[in-house]
């Protein structure tokens, strides 16, 4: 069991590493310089990831009357923004890749700040949960390392080698599809006694809503054109894990009930984003379709 969790998050690393890669393959240094002098968008984004969806994830958890355990996992999600999934959700639905990418790694090294302080925040009002407490430094180099480094590379081979990237995109994109079909499988397969434990229960149900909600949230709260407005909901929707599994061991002593209840609340956020972004990813293959059929009969 210990080497399969170890291959596990061997395969994890990867996927990470090679969908920011990819990402950054296919940037350009003149396309960041438009997203982030625009102002308007990384302020929305930040307001939508840091402040609206916490809320809501602190609303939906108080609806639903979630246990104890449940709404700290469900907490715990929702202020914890940019998950490395938000650039692959905008490659699945053929959106904005390298928005997506940049906003996920501003998300990440923001949140990595304002985690703690947002979840304390919640469970204190909420008079639930203990104080958590985490190594800023160690999150934001585990940032740095797994998304940003590989992105910059990338983005460094695109602007001075731009015939290598064009040629190495293709392999890392498909590295980074079969490394992200691993980690589904391996999420499901790797937690499934916990999923079925709350089935019945509020828990998945509340971590479907809440990724719905805040993918329209991050959809709505963005500005540009169709395909990167919903790829900023897509990476709204999915949410960084590594600070809140660290904060169950360092806060709340690894309790199997928290670490359940965040495994299914994860899995069940996937189950209402990737279909999402699978829908918007055939509604723009038919649309493109169209619009070659309508230039080849001019």
């Amino acid at each position: 069991m210990d080497r399969l969790q170890m291959l596990f998050n061997a395969v994890t690393v990867i996927f990470i590493a090679a969908t920011m890669f990819a990402a950054g393959l296919g940037a350009t240094v003149a396309a960041l310089r438009s997203l982030f002098t625009s102002v308007p968008l990384p302020a929305l984004a930040l307001l939508a990831n840091m402040v609206v969806v916490p809320l809501l994830g602190w609303g939906i958890g108080a609806l639903f009357g979630l246990p104890t355990a449940a709404f700290v996992a469900l907490v715990l999600v929702a202020s914890s923004p940019g998950g490395p999934f938000g650039a692959k959700l905008a490659m699945v639905q053929k959106g904005d890749v390298v928005a997506g990418a940049a906003m996920q790694v501003l998300l990440a090294a923001v949140g990595s700040f304002t985690f703690a302080p947002t979840v304390n925040g919640i469970l204190a009002a909420a008079d639930i949960g203990k104080g958590v407490s985490l190594d800023v430094g160690v999150l934001v180099r585990t940032v740095a390392l797994l998304q940003l480094v590989p992105f910059a590379v990338g983005l460094l081979l695109r602007r001075y080698a731009a015939p290598t990237a064009r040629a190495w995109h293709p392999m890392a994109a498909a590295v980074s599809n079969v490394t992200f079909l691993i980690v589904l499988a391996g999420m499901l397969v790797g937690n499934w006694r916990d999923v079925v434990a709350l089935l019945g229960s509020l828990t998945l149900l509340a971590g479907f809503v809440l990724a719905a909600v805040a993918f329209a949230v991050g959809t709505l709260l963005a500005t540009g054109p169709p395909a990167r407005r919903t790829t900023m909901g897509g990476v709204a929707a999915v949410r960084n894990a590594g600070p809140a599994l660290a904060a169950i061991g360092i806060a709340f002593g690894d309790q199997p009930a928290v670490l359940g209840a965040l495994a299914a609340v994860l899995l069940s956020g996937l189950a209402a984003s990737v279909p999402i972004a699978s829908v918007l990813s055939g509604r723009r293959s038919a649309a493109a379709a169209a619009s070659d059929s309508t230039n080849s009969t001019r």
